[in-house]
């Protein structure tokens, strides 16, 4: 088995994993493991392993490249492992093997474009927690930290060309409401629920009792109530992303999206809590920051109407699907600052942006 540290000692390279192991200790694993999945290869190497920089809090994820033998030629793909957090939990539902299967069938609409799904291991036995293995895609991410819409590689294109960037990204989101709600049954989450829409709020109940066991957190669950009491009429079947943002996109040289990433916390919860997300979260890098909307990046009207276009379904009542997005931001800004050992910062209250934007 690999040997794992904590992330902290890890924070001054920007991993940000939350388990780090020794990288060669994990080639020699994986090659063994990888021989008996391609009993064709001969001579199996696993070579430049790392850790992607700056992003991965949620689960240990390794890039590498497999080179080996085969009918007298040599062959080379790049893969990506990602390997299932038994500690240092972000998220308290255990989907593990759900966003492999997700990916799966994601790939297999053709509707959506995903890393290929390579295997799944349910053992523990070679890595310390199951894990799968999938395609290592070539692109580029806009980073969240700095801004995207402040510096960085988005900045420096020309419009035209962010303009198709965000027409396709936008025509990926929407394209997940294309894949049928009964083809993925394997997401229900426990429970007994009248509709989908009820599992995502349950989820997201049980996640707000997780992070505050105490209750502390009075005006953010004040505002849960509230948005619980407006409880929206548009509720429109469809699958859950559930990080649905431009950062988690991988962007070609064609300025088109090369994959859609990070499938960790999915649900049958319906269409619009992906929208609202996405939405809310581009607003997080321009408004709130008080950045402008760069030049060929659609407003918050034009992405609300490509977006409807595309999946064929209402935005109606969008406005409270952005609220709730809110809500889990915060939910998941609580958890992160306990996953840092960190105080909340000085004047934070949670909740209080959410009780903004309701009392807009």
């Amino acid at each position: 088995m690999s040997d794992v540290s904590s992330t902290t000692k890890n924070a001054a390279s920007g991993i940000v994993a939350p388990e780090v192991r020794d990288l060669d200790v994990l080639a020699e694993s994986l090659a063994g493991w990888l021989g008996n999945k391609m009993p064709a290869a001969e001579n199996i190497r696993i070579v430049n392993l790392s850790y992607p920089l700056g992003a991965g809090m949620s689960h240990e994820t390794i890039l590498f490249d497999a080179l080996w033998g085969e009918g007298g030629s040599e062959q080379r793909k790049g893969m990506v492992v990602r390997i299932k957090p038994m500690r240092h939990l972000v998220y308290q539902d255990d989907m593990f093997e759900q966003q492999f299967k997700l990916m799966q069938l994601m790939r297999d609409s053709g509707h959506v474009r995903v890393a290929e799904p390579l295997w799944f291991d349910s053992d523990p036995e070679l890595l310390g927690a199951p894990f799968f293995i999938m395609e290592k895609v070539a692109g580029r991410v806009a980073v969240s930290y700095p801004p995207y819409s402040q510096e960085g590689w988005l900045v420096d294109t020309p419009p035209a060309q962010r303009r198709k960037l965000w027409t396709d990204a936008v025509t990926q989101l929407a394209a997940i409401q294309k894949v049928p709600v009964a083809d993925a049954g394997f997401l229900n989450l426990p429970g007994e629920f009248s509709e989908n829409f009820d599992q995502e709020v349950d989820r997201w109940r049980r996640y707000l009792d997780w992070v505050d066991p105490d209750g502390q957190a009075a005006l953010l669950r004040k505002g849960f109530d509230r948005l619980l009491a407006a409880r929206p009429d548009n509720r429109p079947e469809g699958l859950v992303w559930g990080d649905a943002r431009l950062g988690n996109m991988m962007i070609g040289d064609d300025h088109k999206v090369a994959v859609v990433m990070d499938w960790e916390q999915p649900s049958l919860g319906g269409a619009l809590h992906d929208l609202g997300w996405w939405l809310c979260s581009d607003r997080t890098q321009t408004e709130t920051r008080g950045i402008p909307t760069l030049d060929g990046m659609g407003s918050r009207d034009e992405t609300i109407a490509l977006w409807s276009e595309v999946s064929g379904k209402s935005a109606a009542d969008i406005d409270w699907y952005e609220a709730f997005a809110m809500f889990k931001m915060e939910c998941l800004g609580i958890r992160m600052v306990a996953l840092r050992d960190m105080p909340m910062a000085p004047g934070h209250v949670p909740g209080r942006q959410l009780a903004a934007y309701l009392d807009r």
